[in-house]
């Protein structure tokens, strides 16, 4: 048995990170029944939590993605208006 201090420890990214992938896949799901605008809210929040992720992990990928997934979102529906 491993010592008490040896047990994986959970980190805040790691809470950020896995709320974001449910709602991301809530934001799927809201899709796939054509629930509109709600799926597109589901993921411009999934998509901020996912660069407030890149931002704790210094990753400039994953911030740069993200903002390109924000900007698509929202000329997209903006065009939609």
């Amino acid at each position: 048995m491993l010592p008490s201090s040896a047990a994986p420890r959970l980190e805040m990214v790691d809470i950020v990170k896995w709320v974001a992938i449910a709602i991301q896949l809530f934001g799927y799901g809201l899709t796939g029944l054509n629930i509109v605008p709600g799926n597109i809210f589901a993921f411009l929040i999934g998509i901020f939590l996912w660069f407030a992720v890149g931002v704790m992990w210094k990753d400039r990928a994953i911030m740069v993605v993200h903002v390109g997934a924000f900007l698509s979102l929202l000329f997209g529906y903006l065009n939609a208006s």
